[in-house]
């Protein structure tokens, strides 16, 4: 979860001879299947997407992910270049600890994922649906850890296994100190 102040305003208190930080309105925003799944039913299309979007598509998806109850009418309106910025790294944050390692050469999916995408992988691999709630990068990441951990391990080929099998016979032969 994120949390901003928008139409905040700095003030210099001379009295304290230093700037301080007066008005504005706290906002918690969660960038989440949910916020993404009511963007999709407005604009009837994928906001994962390759495509750019635009200034009001942008902004609708932050009032979307905006979780504090009555947020004033304007607030899209007072957000700063730094509130923008907030939000940006916060969508961009990976959010876990779990890291993967890329096989060189492996094809990249070029699958559109859409909400129902990905409510239908939760249905597969038994995801409860109060994960929807969760960072979309930390419910991409337990989603594709459970297509990794379901898959079937896949066969070495002849030149892999060649590869290994030279690779533990000369550790083998370094540790017994022969010559094979």
């Amino acid at each position: 979860m994120l949390t901003i102040t928008v139409g905040a305003s700095d003030v210099y208190d001379e009295g304290a001879d230093k700037f301080c930080t007066q008005g504005g309105v706290e906002l918690q925003l969660e960038h989440s299947l949910v916020s993404l799944s009511k963007w999709e039913s407005e604009f009837e299309k994928p906001f994962l997407g390759k495509d750019s979007k635009t200034t009001e598509e942008v902004l609708t998806y932050i009032e979307y992910m905006v979780l504090t109850p009555n947020p004033p009418g304007d607030f899209l309106q007072k957000l700063s270049k730094e509130n923008l910025e907030d939000i940006n790294a916060y969508i961009e944050r990976k959010m876990t600890a779990t890291w993967f390692s890329e096989q060189p050469g492996s094809p990249r999916s070029r699958e559109v994922i859409t909400s129902e995408l990905v409510y239908y992988w939760m249905t597969i691999f038994q995801i409860p649906f109060e994960c929807e709630t969760w960072h979309l990068n930390r419910l991409f990441t337990l989603i594709r850890i459970c297509n990794v951990k379901q898959s079937k391990p896949q066969k070495m080929s002849r030149a892999e296994m060649t590869r290994r099998n030279r690779e533990l016979n000369e550790q083998r032969k370094a540790q017994l100190g022969t010559k094979g």
